[in-house]
């Protein structure tokens, strides 16, 4: 039988498993580094967060831990930042396309691609942190793991902004060499992919602004292995970049200044899970042998003890939703609470 997963706010008490999700995601996973201080300091967010004692509601940095309910080991996260470039720039290369065009030379023209640095998602949501052991994927967990992300946006809509966005790594190998960066980043930097990824994630990026070209690269002056790996991927990531797709987001043609890994971005009212998702009233009951149960996500849709968890469960036209009282009382709540729920389709 699979493990029962709970999605939960962090704790401060979850240093030692964050640091060792950290070490386990591998280079390139900027938003996991393994820093004590940072990660610390991200524990230390993101009670204030749930909590609401941040300075101004843009600064909120969830982070949501995936609990083995069995064995209550911290297998996973993900997280929600309220909002991005607002207590440090959020860079990016955008890719243009120039038309160039020549009636001397016989009415010649062709298009060339270049990457421009821009600073233009101030503001957005953005959701990311996406990590499971390998051990625990599969059996939804990693739908879990996202789609809370989206259920706690749709709890305190007021906390986030109607755009959101996500980041995904780019094609980094196992010795944190980033084709990109040896190409085009080193040569500004003067330092390894592994130092400008750490000074991204322990400072304010000004070094990036210090540094960075001003002037627009044209794509085709850089080697094949560089332009092959510009707006994919880490081959870790494709199953969360599936996931962000069928939620609907979309690649705008935006990507990360030191790996070239997608950006991807979406209104948030349009996102799927929110979409689809609903309040109901909760009752406790067995459903095994239902035929019109289904499977889907329920939470508590309450801050700071906010919750989510995989579930099975029977909704009525009255929208009461029966399910094991075990999953109710892990979302510490009772019968009869409201919660809201998110069905998969057959």
């Amino acid at each position: 039988m699979p493990s029962a997963y709970l999605m939960r706010p962090s704790r401060l008490d979850d240093f030692d498993a964050l640091m060792e999700l950290a070490r386990q995601s591998g280079p390139g996973f900027t938003s996991l580094p393994v820093d004590e201080s940072i990660l610390r300091e991200r524990l230390e967010k993101s009670e204030r967060a749930f909590n609401g004692l941040q300075k101004r509601i843009e600064y909120g940095k969830y982070l949501l831990m995936m609990e083995d309910v069995e064995s209550g080991e911290v297998v996973g996260c993900s997280a929600v930042k309220a909002g991005t470039g607002i207590d440090q720039p959020f860079f990016n290369y955008r890719v243009i396309t120039l038309a160039q065009a020549s009636h001397a030379a016989g009415n010649m023209r062709f298009d060339m691609d270049a990457l421009i640095l821009t600073n233009e998602y101030v503001g957005y949501t953005e959701v990311g942190t996406l990590f499971l052991k390998p051990e625990h994927r599969g059996g939804g967990a990693g739908r879990l793991a996202a789609q809370s992300r989206y259920l706690l946006m749709a709890a305190a809509p007021e906390r986030f902004s109607d755009h959101v966005l996500a980041e995904l790594r780019g094609v980094v190998d196992d010795d944190g060499r980033s084709p990109f960066w040896e190409c085009l980043g080193r040569h500004f930097f003067r330092m390894d992919f592994t130092e400008a990824d750490r000074l991204s994630a322990t400072t304010d990026n000004q070094f990036i602004l210090d540094l960075m070209p001003k002037y627009p690269i044209y794509v085709d002056l850089l080697p094949p292995e560089a332009r092959e790996v510009i707006g994919r991927c880490h081959s870790e990531g494709v199953g969360a970049y599936k996931l962000l797709q069928w939620e609907g987001f979309q690649f705008d043609r935006t990507v990360d200044i030191f790996d070239g890994g997608p950006l991807v971005a979406a209104q948030r009212r349009h996102l799927r899970t929110i979409q689809e998702s609903r309040i109901v009233t909760l009752k406790a009951g067995d459903v095994s042998d239902r035929a019109d149960a289904k499977q889907g996500l329920v939470s508590s849709n309450v801050l700071p003890d906010f919750r989510v968890s995989l579930a099975t469960m029977a909704v009525g036209d009255d929208s009461i939703a029966t399910l094991s009282p075990s999953i109710i009382e892990a979302l510490q709540l009772k019968p009869g609470a409201e919660a809201r729920i998110w069905l998969r389709s057959k």
